[in-house]
C-alpha cells in the first residue's frame, strides 16, 4: 500500500498532534491540558478552513465537531460550516448537532437539524434515517409521560438577573472562544500561533524609539514616536512604508488582546455611517502567541482632556458654548451605542480625540449637522474594555470594577449591579471636568428613603444655563431600572440643542471658539 507522507496531507500531522492532546486531558484532565486542545484545534481550523482540498473531508469536519464541543456553542459552528459549504454532505454533521441540541433541551430544533440532514441524503443516509427514528420514538416518550419539554431559553430564564463581571479575563476569554470562528473571518483578522519574530524586537520599543522599523504582515511600519501608553500597551505613531501621509496608530499589547478588535468590527456592523466618524476605525490586527499588534487611524489633533488643560494652565474655564458643543456629541455617541448594545466602558476625556473639518464651519450647517459640521466634533478611540450588551442572556447586569480613579460610578461605589450607568457617569465626571475644570466628586442627600446623588460642588457662574447644566446631573446621576435612559440622553440632547439653535449668535461665538481652539491645539 502507498504511504501518504505529510507533505502529501499536512492536515495528518495536525490530527497526530490533536490526538496527542487528547490523551492528555484524558490522563491529566486539568485546564493547561484543555487550553493547548483548544489552540490545536483553533490553530488547525484557521489553516485549512480555506483549504478546498478538505472541504469534503470527514477528518476536518471531526475537528469542527471537537472545537463546537469545547467551546460549547455548536449553534455559531454549524453556522459557519453552512456559510462555507463545509462537509455538508455527512451525517455525522446533523447527529452530532441535533444531539447537542436534545441535550440542552431544545427537542424541536433538533428535530429540524435530523430532517435537514435526512433532505440533504447526508451520508451514510440509512444510519441518519436510524437515529431519526430512535429520536421521535424519545420525543413520543417525553410526549406520552407527560413531561413538560424544555424551552430552548430555559438557561437563559433562570440567568436573567446574573451579575457577571464583563473585564474578567475568564469572561473574556470565555467569550472569545466562543466568537473565534466568526472573528476569523472578520477581514484584517490574522492570527499566527507563534510568537512575532520580526528583526526589531518588540520589547525594545521605547517611549523615545524613533525610526525603527516593523515588518508585520508584508508591511514596514516605522515608528515616529510614542502615542500613549497603558498598563499593557504601548501606541506608536507610524508611517507606512515610508509614506508619512499614511500615518498610523500602533497599538503593541503583551498579553496579546484580540477582544479590541472584535469590538472594533461591532462598531463597523452596527454604527451607521452618518454616525461611524465619531468612533475610531482599526485596519487590521496581528495576533501573535506573544504580543498583538493592532492597526488603528491616527488622528493628530489632541484629546478632550489636552482642551481643557489649556484653559486650566492659564487659570480659565472652558467657554460654556463649547462646553455645550462637546455635551451634544458625546450625548449622540452614547445614543449611537448604547441603542445597538455596546458600552464603551472607559469613558473619559483622554479618549476623546479632537476631530476637525478641513473647510471652513458656517453658522447655517450647524443646526442640521450638514456640510463641514459633518467632521467636526470627537473621536471615541480605546475599545479595549468595550461591552458587547448582545453577547449576555437578557437582564444580565454587571458587577466589575473599572478601578479608573474618579469615574466609577454610583453603582460601582455602592457594590450595586450596572451597565450602561457606566458610561453615562463618565459623561457626567467630563462635563464636571469642563465646567468646573475638577473632577466630580459626589454626595447623597435626602433622608428616609428619599434621597438623590448630586456633585458636592454645584456652585456655577451666574451668566450659565443653570437648567441645562442641573438637568443632567439630576438625570444620569439618579437613574432607576425602568428609567429608558435613551430617552434621557435624547432629552438632555435636545435640550442643548435647542438652545444653541434659539440664538445665532452662539453658534456664531462656538464657530470662532473652535476656530481659535484648533490654532492653539493643533500648533502645540
Amino acid at each position: 500500500m502507498e504511504v501518504i507522507s505529510n507533505n502529501d496531507d499536512p492536515l495528518f500531522s495536525w490530527l497526530c498532534s490533536i490526538e496527542t492532546a487528547l490523551d492528555e486531558v484524558k490522563k491529566l484532565n486539568n485546564i493547561k491540558a484543555r487550553e493547548t486542545l483548544d489552540d490545536l484545534l483553533l490553530s488547525c481550523i484557521s489553516k485549512f478552513k480555506d483549504n478546498d482540498r478538505y472541504r469534503n473531508d470527514i477528518r476536518f469536519l471531526r475537528i469542527w465537531i471537537l472545537y463546537a464541543d469545547s467551546i460549547k456553542d455548536f449553534d455559531t459552528v454549524f453556522q459557519m460550516l453552512e456559510e462555507d459549504d463545509v462537509c455538508l454532505s455527512y451525517a455525522l454533521l446533523y447527529l452530532s448537532y441535533a444531539m447537542f441540541l436534545e441535550d440542552k433541551g431544545d427537542l424541536i430544533e433538533a428535530g429540524r437539524v435530523y430532517r435537514l440532514g435526512i433532505s440533504r441524503n447526508a451520508q451514510p443516509f440509512e444510519e441518519l434515517k436510524r437515529f431519526h427514528l430512535e429520536f421521535l420514538k424519545r420525543l413520543s416518550q417525553v410526549q406520552n409521560d407527560g413531561q413538560p419539554q424544555k424551552k430552548g431559553n430555559e438557561k437563559t430564564d433562570k440567568v436573567k438577573k446574573s451579575c457577571i463581571n464583563p473585564w474578567s479575563l475568564d469572561t473574556i476569554n470565555d467569550l472569545l472562544k466562543k466568537m473565534m470562528p466568526k472573528m476569523m473571518k472578520f477581514k484584517g483578522y490574522y492570527a499566527n500561533t507563534k510568537n512575532y519574530s520580526g528583526k526589531v524586537p518588540l520589547s525594545s520599543l521605547q517611549n523615545s524609539s524613533r525610526n525603527k522599523i516593523l515588518e508585520i504582515g508584508g508591511k514596514k511600519y516605522q515608528i515616529k514616536g510614542c502615542a500613549g501608553q497603558g498598563g499593557f500597551a504601548k501606541v506608536f505613531k507610524a508611517w507606512v512604508n515610508n509614506n508619512p501621509d499614511d500615518v498610523v496608530a500602533l497599538k503593541i499589547q503583551k498579553p496579546p488582546f484580540p477582544w479590541e478588535f472584535y469590538m472594533y468590527r461591532q462598531l463597523d456592523h452596527h454604527i451607521s455611517d452618518e454616525e461611524r466618524s465619531s468612533f475610531s476605525s482599526a485596519e487590521r490586527v496581528h495576533i501573535y502567541s506573544d504580543y498583538s499588534i493592532l492597526v488603528c487611524d491616527y488622528i493628530a489633533n489632541g484629546t478632550l482632556q489636552d482642551a481643557i488643560n489649556s484653559y486650566l494652565v492659564v487659570g480659565q474655564r472652558m467657554q460654556e458654548v463649547l462646553c455645550i458643543y462637546y455635551s451634544i456629541e458625546m450625548l449622540r455617541m452614547l445614543e449611537a451605542l448604547h441603542s445597538v448594545g455596546i458600552i464603551h466602558g472607559d469613558f473619559k476625556p483622554d479618549n476623546l480625540l479632537m476631530r476637525y473639518a478641513r473647510d471652513d464651519l458656517k453658522e447655517d450647517d450647524f443646526c442640521k449637522r450638514t456640510g463641514p459640521w459633518r467632521d467636526q466634533g470627537l473621536c471615541l478611540i480605546d475599545w479595549g474594555r468595550g461591552i458587547d450588551v448582545n453577547l449576555f442572556p437578557d437582564g444580565t447586569e454587571f458587577n466589575g470594577d473599572c478601578r479608573t480613579s474618579g469615574f466609577r460610578c454610583v453603582e460601582i461605589q455602592e457594590k450595586k449591579p450596572w451597565k450602561f450607568q457606566v458610561d453615562t457617569y463618565g459623561f457626567c465626571v467630563i462635563v464636571h471636568m469642563m465646567i468646573h475644570g475638577s473632577y466630580m466628586a459626589i454626595e447623597k442627600v435626602g433622608s428616609d428613603g428619599n434621597y438623590r446623588y448630586q456633585p458636592t460642588k454645584s456652585i456655577l457662574k451666574r451668566y450659565y444655563n443653570v437648567d441645562l447644566w442641573e438637568n443632567v446631573f439630576t438625570r444620569l446621576l439618579n437613574t432607576t431600572p425602568s428609567d429608558d435612559h435613551l430617552k434621557t440622553l435624547q432629552y438632555l440632547r435636545k435640550s442643548f440643542e435647542d438652545y444653541m439653535k434659539s440664538n445665532t449668535r452662539l453658534i456664531k461665538e462656538l464657530t470662532e471658539l473652535l476656530r481659535k481652539q484648533r490654532a492653539s491645539l493643533c500648533s502645540a
